[in-house]
């Protein structure tokens, strides 16, 4: 946006500065001339009333000579003090330019006692901290998502270069399975996009009911694997996206089988806080290591080793878990449990269940 020129508040600061000294040395010689009317009126005035000659030639000269001197002196310290002020916000001029022209690696850190110039400094320093942060996680996940995309593709192209050696049933079957995990991949990161974009209805849901349909859902699959599947808790309320939710519970409770022993077991509870509904999934498993926790949640991370398995997802479950939770202005924990395997804990906003319409 382009705007007409016009004075730079260093300069505005500096005639301001300057004004107020000359406004003030006025006065002040105001209050000496009234001081001698008042009480030398013989040494200002001749006995005809007029203005004496002694006070003509010395202190009108005089008064002449202090304003001029008032003007150099306040326009001379005004730049200077003003320059001081501004310095600061110089400094965060420069860090704001360098991050327009791509460089967000720049701090400010200005030192100094706590003043409004150092809390907007250290406010711009937690932002480009942030922001830098951001953008690295994007960028981890375009390549990780290329690479992943990339994979299926790949394959694909290799299989059918080969189709005429190959079963034909065979090949049909494997293509199906490659497809089907490029597509599965694909609506997951759209999924992700539209959890990170917050762009849903947000209506009252109940997180019981949310948790007992995704398990009802993912029964047969625990049966294949034998893990047992445990639903309790209490009903517990919270405002957002049914969908969402479900989605979220159902990744959660995939994994939390994936993960697990032969024969483990999972189980599932919803309870009410002050203020908050909570939602747990506990599972079996193998020990996590502490280190390993915080890149749970990033695209592409499959619990203690990035392998395939028959039902090893898309690698973004956890994280679709965390965007949701965040959307929903929820707080998400993950603690190993001492025997081995992961306790989720959830906490969103609670609300007060929806009021029935009297029969």
């Amino acid at each position: 946006m382009k705007r007409r020129p016009g004075l730079s508040a260093r300069v505005k600061l500096t005639l301001s500065y300057a004004a107020f000294l000359m406004v003030a040395g006025a006065l002040l010689l105001a209050v000496v001339w009234v001081y001698m009317l008042r009480y030398a009126p013989g040494i200002v005035t001749s006995p005809d009333g007029t203005l004496a000659r002694s006070v003509r030639l010395r202190f009108v000269p005089a008064v002449a000579t202090t304003l001029a001197f008032l003007m150099v002196f306040g326009l001379t310290g005004g730049w200077i003090l003003a320059g001081r002020m501004l310095a600061p916000l110089t400094r965060i001029a420069d860090a704001a330019r360098l991050a327009a022209e791509g460089s967000l690696s720049h701090r400010i850190r200005l030192k100094g006692p706590s003043d409004e110039f150092r809390e907007l400094a250290d406010v711009f320093d937690t932002m480009l901290e942030q922001l830098e942060s951001h953008i690295a996680e994007q960028q981890r996940f375009a390549a990780n998502a290329s690479h992943e995309l990339r994979t299926p593709l790949a394959i694909s192209q290799a299989l059918l270069e080969v189709a005429d050696t190959q079963n034909q049933n065979e090949l049909i079957e494997r293509l199906r399975v490659v497809n089907t995990r490029a597509i599965d991949l694909t609506e997951a990161l759209l999924l992700l996009s539209r959890a990170d974009r917050k762009t849903f209805t947000r209506s009252p849901v109940d997180l019981s009911l949310i948790a007992e349909e995704a398990t009802e859902s993912l029964l047969p699959f625990a049966e294949e694997r034998q893990i047992t599947l445990d639903v309790t808790g209490e009903t517990a309320h919270t405002l957002g996206s049914a969908e969402l939710l479900l989605q979220m519970v159902t990744n959660l409770v995939q994994n939390a089988i994936v993960h697990n022993h032969p024969a483990g077991a999972v189980a599932v509870h919803t309870e009410v806080e002050p203020g908050a509904s909570v939602l747990l999934v506990e599972n079996t498993g193998h020990h996590l290591p502490p280190e390993l926790l915080p890149t749970l949640t990033e695209p592409f991370q499959r619990g203690t080793e990035r392998i395939r398995t028959d039902h090893a997802g898309v690698g973004l479950g956890l994280a679709i878990v965390h965007s949701i939770v965040r959307a929903h202005n929820g707080i998400l924990a993950l603690t190993p449990r001492p025997t081995g395997g992961l306790l989720v804990t959830i906490r969103f906003p609670g609300t007060p269940p929806p009021q029935t319409a009297s029969q």
